[in-house]
């Protein structure tokens, strides 16, 4: 695929992610029925309402390249395995988040290659903030209406730390592993705004030991990969996707600046 391909394909799926967005907000706007999937997290009509969007938008923009969607993920692994490139889509991020209206949910459009994200568009349907990232190229920050604005990672990270953490899923383990980084700020986020903070230098270190999906954090792996950050599991290998029956990405730990040992705060302790 060409540079010239790949920088079309991110236009495009970006505004698909805003189109997504706005029949969102259809849903955000009324009194909405919550379901629950088996495992017990919440679906609304606005998730399906995204997803089928994005799911048509995409076969029409690009008919040689597969989709997984959270809300289509039965493909078996046997299928999906022989894939050399494919979309991977989370069509409301934050679901919790909308269910509670606080505004901190995202459409999220990654297109992976050879396990790794190339491309990431990240929409913020409240505030109409679009994140888009060619790995390798450039990555930025467009509000609604407003230019594409060039962001990447703090470097040097900031002193005190400003640490990025989840607000659904807080998780009691984290505190201890962190307090050898001292008078660290802690900010709650929800969904992949907690990777965006990271990728326009807003925050320096995410750490997720809590169980996420590769859908999750595809799009805005990409974004923090385009703006100069690292995502890396425990033991140090990058985040990578597509590469086992399961979605579940291991615990993984979200940084921009290189020169910190940040896995440190992981090796000197045991859970």
């Amino acid at each position: 695929m060409t540079d010239t391909r790949l920088a079309d394909l991110a236009a495009a799926a970006a505004e698909i992610s805003v189109a997504a967005g706005r029949a969102i907000l259809d849903v955000y706007r009324m009194d909405f029925e919550v379901t629950h999937k088996a495992d017990e997290s919440p679906l609304t009509q606005a998730d399906l309402a995204s997803h089928r969007l994005i799911r048509d938008a995409l076969a029409r923009l690009a008919p040689d390249i597969p989709l997984l969607s959270e809300e289509s993920a039965d493909i078996d692994y046997g299928v999906r395995a022989g894939w050399p490139e494919y979309w991977l889509v989370d069509p409301l991020d934050g679901t919790k988040e909308f269910v509670n209206r606080n505004g901190e949910f995202t459409v999220n459009i990654a297109l992976i290659r050879a396990h790794d994200p190339i491309l990431g568009v990240v929409h913020v349907p409240v505030t109409g903030v679009t994140y888009i990232g060619l790995v390798g190229t450039a990555a930025t920050r467009q509000a609604a209406g407003g230019e594409h604005e060039p962001i990447h990672v703090r470097v040097p990270s900031a002193d005190p730390v400003r640490v990025v953490g989840s607000r659904s899923h807080a998780n009691p383990r984290l505190r201890q592993y962190l307090e050898p980084l001292g008078d660290y700020q802690m900010v709650s986020m929800g969904s992949s705004l907690k990777f965006c903070l990271l990728a326009e230098g807003k925050a320096d270190f995410y750490p997720r030991l809590g169980p996420t999906s590769e859908w999750d954090t595809a799009a805005a792996h990409a974004v923090v990969l385009a703006a100069g950050g690292q995502i890396v599991t425990l033991d140090n290998r990058p985040l990578q996707y597509n590469l086992k029956p399961s979605l579940l990405n291991p615990e993984f730990l979200v940084f921009g600046d290189p020169e910190r040992d940040w896995q440190a705060l992981f090796r000197t302790r045991d859970d």
